[in-house]
């Protein structure tokens, strides 16, 4: 069915339930998975700093509940300005067939991947999309 499931996080309580959820499908459909995080562009090299360890804890959890579930996994990060069109990228980039993310984030510029950029990621996604609520 499925052999590579691109799973994008926020690092939201939202994100980490899709997290679980999508590598249990995972497991169960015999795919591997993708974790994705799109970090918004910095120029200090303090927040570019604060990206990379945000982007560790973040995708971190996707890493666990794979190795718990016994799939395989990578993990993926990004900058850019635009998460919707970043998650649809990683999705070709890394050949995932579908693209499991939560319904809903919270709000606000650090928080911006889910919610709307769910809505975007449904509307232009090439692979299906299963949403999470």
């Amino acid at each position: 069915m499925y052999k590579n499931i691109l799973i994008p996080t926020d690092g939201s309580p939202l994100s980490r339930k899709a997290a679980a959820n999508g590598t249990k499908l995972a497991n169960l459909v015999g795919a591997r998975v993708t974790g994705f995080y799109a970090a918004p562009p910095a120029t200090p090299l303090e927040h570019a700093h604060g990206i990379e360890e945000a982007a560790a804890e973040y995708l971190s959890v996707i890493d666990e509940a794979a190795k718990a579930a016994g799939v395989p996994c990578e993990t993926v990060s990004v900058t850019n300005d635009f998460p919707a069109d970043a998650i649809i990228a990683a999705a070709k980039k890394h050949g995932c067939d579908l693209i499991f993310i939560a319904s809903h984030g919270r709000h606000g510029f650090r928080d911006s991947m889910l919610g709307t950029q769910t809505q975007k990621v449904l509307a232009q996604s090439p692979v299906p999309v299963l949403v999470d609520r």
